[in-house]
């Protein structure tokens, strides 16, 4: 996952207008670059929210009452540095756009062309 986090250090986090006929050029088919698109970014989002979750449960309490809340600094930044990450979208469109993603189609996709 840190290779990830490496990545997409200088990637802009803001949302920017794509060119639709650049997305399509690889399968020739923008629906498909989309699906592409879209299932690899739900394994980012699930490998990113497992590795925060991971690093969070470290800072749990495990005391049955709520007596004082405290802040822990280290927490603080960790969520900090994830929220500050770009949308697992946005990076899969770029490692699609780049050429990082490898997709292939099922035996039933073939037989029908």
């Amino acid at each position: 996952m840190s290779d990830i986090k490496n990545k997409v250090q200088g990637l802009d986090p803001n949302v920017r207008a794509r060119d639709v006929h650049a997305l399509a050029a690889t399968t020739g088919n923008i629906y498909e670059a989309l699906a592409i698109i879209s299932k690899r970014a739900r394994q980012l989002a699930v490998d990113l929210k497992h590795e925060l979750n991971t690093k969070l449960e470290e800072f749990a309490v495990q005391s049955d009452t709520i007596e004082e809340i405290t802040e822990n600094k280290e927490q603080i930044e960790i969520s900090k540095f994830y929220e500050r990450l770009p949308n697992p979208v946005i990076i899969a469109t770029k490692e699609y756009l780049e050429g990082d993603l490898y997709y292939r189609y099922n035996e039933e996709k073939k037989l029908e062309e």
